[in-house]
């Protein structure tokens, strides 16, 4: 496979159904399971890391490991004005 393809063993009729049995839930339902999934992701990712860490580097690998990427590289690479921190331009 090549890099940034991502893996799809479901049959295009089960997933157009699943799609639609999901898109008959609320907008306020769907919102609310995104986010049960977020804290369960982030809960198996707290309990991958080891367990005597600082504060600082707990907080610096969980974001890495959810997001996929530094905040360095968030920072560096975000497309924010001068403007939207007060600065002028």
């Amino acid at each position: 496979m090549a890099e940034g393809e991502s893996m799809n063993d479901t049959d295009p009729e089960i997933e157009a159904r699943v799609r639609e049995m999901m898109m008959r839930r609320s907008g306020e339902e769907r919102f609310i399971m995104g986010a049960l999934m977020f804290d369960a992701a982030r809960e198996i990712v707290i309990a991958s890391l080891p367990k005597d860490l600082p504060e600082d580097e707990f907080k610096r690998l969980l974001f890495e490991r959810i997001y996929g990427c530094s905040m360095r590289e968030v920072i560096e690479g975000a497309d924010i004005s001068d403007e939207e921190f007060g600065g002028n331009g």
